[in-house]
């Protein structure tokens, strides 16, 4: 058990790395950012701040907004927060990648980007730690208004690119490709990792607390 739970975490560690990789890759082009990183690229612009800190802020203020809603957080939740805003800073502030000017070449790079951002989504969801902010936000929305989740999720996506947008905040194809695309993306990687999202019971943090008190009061 012990075993299953170190397993666990360093899934969400990786996770969340492999997360903040493919987000990186994705900002890579000048055909635009993801419909989130428009709006953290937005408030990134106007306050100066670096977009990894705009992105834990917005990820805490999200949080915030859900455990409102009775919605509970995990571990995950909290890791995603820190961890991807804390390595896109870091990614960028190294800026290994080049900037790809050409449609083509971008549009190869942003759908690279997506499917390391499924992998990562993949490694995180799979550790059973807790959704990500914006996917509790989406659940929160799904069960106040009935809507369909693919309705809430465009939605809110299309909400944070106008706020984005109107801050400044970069959009082209390569929003309108990650938008549509990350589902497909995910949707292949769990296909052909054989994975099951429905299957998992994430643990929020009271959880996840108790269990390895436990865990490691054993052993």
């Amino acid at each position: 058990m012990k075993k299953n739970f170190l397993a666990r975490l360093m899934k969400l560690f990786f996770g969340n790395l492999l997360f903040a990789v493919g987000i990186v890759v994705t900002m890579q082009t000048d055909l635009g950012y993801a419909p989130w990183d428009v709006f953290h690229a937005g408030i990134s612009k106007t306050t100066g701040i670096p977009i990894g800190t705009a992105s834990i802020i917005v990820g805490v203020t999200i949080s915030t907004v859900t455990l409102l809603f009775k919605e509970k957080i995990g571990l995950g939740t909290i890791l995603n927060i820190v961890l991807v805003g804390v390595m896109i800073n870091l990614f960028v502030m190294i800026n290994p990648l080049p900037k790809v000017k050409e449609v083509i070449p971008g549009v190869a790079i942003i759908v690279a980007g997506l499917f390391i951002v499924a992998f990562a989504s993949y490694f995180y969801f799979s550790s059973g730690f807790g959704m990500g902010p914006r996917d509790s936000l989406m659940v929160v929305l799904v069960r106040r208004t009935k809507l369909p989740v693919g309705v809430c999720r465009g939605i809110l996506e299309g909400l944070a690119v106008l706020v984005g947008w109107l801050l400044g905040g970069p959009v082209g194809i390569g929003t309108i490709a990650a938008a549509f695309g990350i589902s497909l993306c995910v949707q292949l990687v769990f296909s052909m990792l054989k994975f099951d999202s429905t299957s998992v019971k994430h643990e929020n943090i009271d959880e996840t607390f108790r269990n390895s008190a436990e865990l490691f009061k054993r052993s």
